[in-house]
């Protein structure tokens, strides 16, 4: 079937798949010109860019090395280790989620509503999946260059202690691409710059309660649940197995759990811009 007859069909007779093959949300060749694009921009507001990785390092420098030297050590997973490694990837996913949160909400939205930029690319021979799948591609180049940042900083400071700590990177960028994918698609509900305060009240108790500055156990058991439930928490649990050396076949679930937020997400800003802007 043509994209130009699923676009004639109504959305309520056509099935799961076909939906993404109308709305484009599985993206193409069109979203590196997208990427390309933001690139560009960027080159001369690199100072903007950067200043997304400072927050965590500030964090990581006043509370895991001035608060580090009062607490001294902290038990994970059976083993008593200091507290700086304990917060140190944290805060390198918390790196990796401002960086791919703040590309795919603000930035978003200000190019949906205000710049009108995917009116025009999709005036080219772009599809809306490309515009999702693009823009995500660039909420990842800004968490992977804040992620390398702040792992070069770890390195620095003696705070990786396991080989496994190479995946490091990889995992920043599968944390990225959930936060993105899921930011992107909450930015095309939203309908003025008043709606972004629940961007704050989702992201901010996430960064401050998700096991980021003392252990899960400290909890009690329901809240230990709800916490458990929360994605910036499985990048957390992810990162800190690998950077610390307990790995297991539970790491798995967190993988999966980013995977299909960020799967989910795509789809549903490729459909959703595909339903703003060609209705």
């Amino acid at each position: 079937m043509s994209e130009q007859t699923l676009r004639q069909l109504p959305l309520r007779i056509l099935p799961a798949s076909m939906l993404l093959a109308r709305s484009g949300a599985l993206g193409g060749r069109g979203s590196i010109h997208l990427i390309e694009r933001h690139a560009r921009v960027y080159r001369h507001t690199w100072l903007v860019l950067a200043s997304g990785f400072f927050e965590p390092l500030f964090y990581l420098l006043s509370i895991g090395v001035g608060i580090g030297k009062l607490v001294g050590t902290v038990t994970f997973a059976g083993h008593t280790i200091p507290y700086t490694s304990f917060v140190a990837p944290a805060l390198l996913a918390t790196s990796a989620m401002n960086g791919a949160i703040f590309d795919s909400t603000f930035n978003i939205f200000f190019r949906l509503k205000y710049a009108k930029l995917y009116d025009a690319a999709l005036a080219t021979p772009m599809r809306s999946g490309d515009v999702a799948l693009g823009e995500i591609g660039w909420a990842l180049v800004r968490a992977g260059l804040y992620a390398f940042a702040f792992m070069i900083i770890m390195l620095v400071l003696g705070l990786v202690r396991s080989a496994w700590a190479v995946l490091a990177i990889p995992v920043a960028l599968l944390i990225g691409f959930a936060f993105s994918g899921a930011g992107m698609a909450a930015t095309t509900f939203m309908r003025s710059w008043q709606d972004f305060e629940y961007v704050i009240v989702a992201t901010l108790p996430m960064f401050l309660f998700s096991a980021t500055f003392y252990p899960l156990s400290v909890y009690p058991r329901p809240i230990q649940f709800i916490v458990d439930c929360t994605p910036l928490y499985q990048g957390i649990a992810l990162l800190r197995g690998l950077t610390l050396g307990y790995v297991n076949p539970g790491l798995l679930w967190h993988v999966l759990y980013l995977a299909v937020m960020g799967i989910g997400g795509l789809a549903v800003a490729g459909n959703r811009i595909s339903r703003l802007l060609l209705r």
